[in-house]
């Protein structure tokens, strides 16, 4: 018998650890508001009609798996509406939560005045807002530094369901290549849903968990654009280009007369019916 709990790590310290840059420092959209809120105001510019990502709908299908008939939902950071479109479809009532203003009028321009679509602009931990019958947010809480409040506050306000996706690994794997074979530093992911797991047992609340397999697509005009854009992750301060071919080729197609690569990676979506955490 197990007697004292089985994870003693600080998951929290960890989550909030994996924000800090690769030189150990906050990065400044993470603090600052106006920057933040500029880049979301530059994104959504750049958005066509309803402008949704491919993966989107398989991911949401799990999704709705979990949203019971009629519910009021809440959505914690919308963005440019990859879940809000169908979710205002399938629920009686829904809430959009969102920290910036450019992402709230860029939804708000797609419903009627009269529409069941309430719009609050605020940072998740600040909203005040009544108790939903779901509360759903989809990579939405990489601005989120004090998470075990967050999902206190997500398992105390959702009545029937709290939903939590995350798009996960693995990483592309010419970078592992370049790792293993090459020894070159990589910047591998620093934050996944595997740590909100464990914050979620730690804070006593037991949530399902479902991997959905994906598939991203890059597509360039020339190999030189591949190379340059898919050595990014390379932390080392010099590197040879060739390596990054010998690492690369064997994942790329001709499709179009494009240079296309395509590697699988997840989204996890995390799931819990709410229960009482005496706190």
């Amino acid at each position: 018998m197990i007697k004292k709990s089985p994870l003693k790590i600080d998951f929290e310290k960890l989550w909030k650890e994996g924000m800090l840059d690769w030189h150990g420092k906050m990065p400044e959209r993470m603090v600052d508001d106006v920057l933040e809120e500029a880049f979301w105001a530059q994104s959504m510019k750049k958005k066509t009609y309803k402008q949704t990502d491919d993966y989107a709908k398989k991911v949401y299908e799990k999704i709705r798996q979990h949203i019971p008939q009629e519910a009021s939902c809440i959505e914690i950071g919308p963005g440019w509406g990859n879940y809000t479109f169908r979710l205002s479809e399938d629920v009686k009532s829904l809430t959009l939560v969102d920290g910036s203003e450019s992402v709230l009028a860029y939804l708000k321009q797609y419903y009627d005045s009269d529409a069941p679509v309430q719009y609050i602009h605020s940072k998740w931990e600040e909203a005040q807002i009544e108790p939903h019958d779901v509360v759903i947010g989809v990579n939405s809480f990489y601005r989120m530094y004090e998470m075990n409040a967050a999902l206190k506050k997500i398992n105390k306000l959702a009545k029937k369901r709290a939903i939590i996706g995350l798009t996960t690994g693995p990483i592309q794997p010419h970078y592992v290549i370049l790792d293993e074979q090459f020894g070159y530093d990589i910047k591998y992911p620093r934050r996944d849903y595997i740590t909100i797991m464990n914050m979620l047992y730690q804070l006593g609340i037991y949530a399902d968990c479902e991997l959905v397999k994906l598939e991203r697509i890059y597509r360039y005009d020339t190999l030189e654009q591949l190379y340059e854009e898919q050595s990014k992750k390379i932390l080392s301060p010099q590197h040879e280009m060739a390596h990054v071919k010998v690492s690369i080729d064997r994942f790329i197609t001709m499709e179009s007369g494009q240079y296309v690569y395509r590697y699988p990676f997840y989204a996890a979506i995390i799931s819990w019916e709410p229960t009482d955490l005496h706190a």
